[in-house]
């Protein structure tokens, strides 16, 4: 089944179908896993249908661990529809009467118990089948409706988040050729200061270096691209999970290096302000399909 929505790996589904001797009850659950591993707990009248249940589950869902029950509940109460086993009884009466004294009758609700004494009434397996897939089609519906609606939730709060490193490179990147001009005369001081006999130009070439190793303009420049990838993935929605955790990766190391090419606090402060953006990001990426 085509999905352009983002989709969220935690949900529950219920469903009750009815059937004319009894009810198809399921329940799902659905949590967190790196691929789609699905449990199913069936009753041995639906064992048969597992293959199919199996390929309809895949066609829906692409990752998460998914447990499935299924219970099969017959109908009661219905007292004119009981059917008794005369011969059976008659014969549990005479081989009664062998080893029990005619003082001692038997209790009528003791020979009811009897296993085949009340003729279990008959099911058809074809309307029993329509019943469970009916009920599994339904419960799955509901499980992905949730995953929607909580993917819809994820997307809008990694949205915020990247609003917010998009606003810490817009800030960085405003302050960075006054960081780099301040850095050139700091270093151009404290060199003449202490090095007044080493020639000029040799000077100008290490400031260069170090003011090289202080521009952080390439890792502003990848953190706007990983933004931009990043609202495109989530645009485009789907199994998207691995794609979005590669791209925090990403995210991460660049907010590393920038950390490490800080040279004043206004750098410091934002490289520490995208690791919490990231973070937060990282931890309801783990839960995305």
């Amino acid at each position: 089944m085509a999905n352009d929505k983002v989709r969220s790996m935690t949900a529950f589904g219920r469903a009750e179908v009815n059937y004319s001797t009894g009810t198809a009850v399921w329940e799902m659950r659905s949590v967190n896993h790196r691929y789609l591993e699905p449990h199913f707990r069936l009753p041995e009248a639906a064992r048969a249908l597992e293959p199919k249940l199996r390929e309809l589950l895949r066609k829906n869902l692409n990752r998460g661990k998914v447990e499935m029950t299924l219970n099969l509940k017959a109908n009661s109460g219905e007292v004119t529809g009981l059917q008794i086993n005369q011969a059976l009884v008659e014969e549990l009466v005479r081989a009664a009467m062998q080893v029990t004294p005619e003082s001692q009758p038997l209790n009528p609700l003791e020979v009811l118990k009897w296993p085949g004494v009340i003729a279990e009434p008959e099911t058809d397996t074809a309307e029993q089948a329509r019943a469970i897939l009916d009920g599994f089609q339904q419960a799955l519906t509901q499980v992905v409706d949730n995953r929607e609606r909580e993917g819809a939730e994820l997307a809008g709060f990694i949205e915020a988040r990247i609003k917010g490193i998009g606003e810490q490179v817009a800030k960085v990147r405003a302050l960075l050729p006054q960081i780099l001009q301040n850095q050139r005369e700091k270093l151009k001081t404290r060199l003449q200061e202490l090095l007044e006999e080493i020639d000029k130009d040799r000077i100008e070439q290490e400031i260069a270096l170090l003011a090289q190793k202080a521009d952080v303009d390439e890792e502003l420049d990848r953190l706007d691209a990983h933004i931009t990838e990043t609202r495109r993935v989530l645009k485009n929605g789907g199994p998207i999970g691995r794609r979005l955790d590669f791209l925090m990766q990403e995210f991460n190391r660049e907010a590393n290096t920038l950390s490490s090419k800080a040279v004043v606090t206004d750098t410091t402060q934002a490289a520490v302000e995208l690791k919490v953006l990231i973070e937060q990001m990282r931890e309801q990426v783990q839960n995305i399909e």
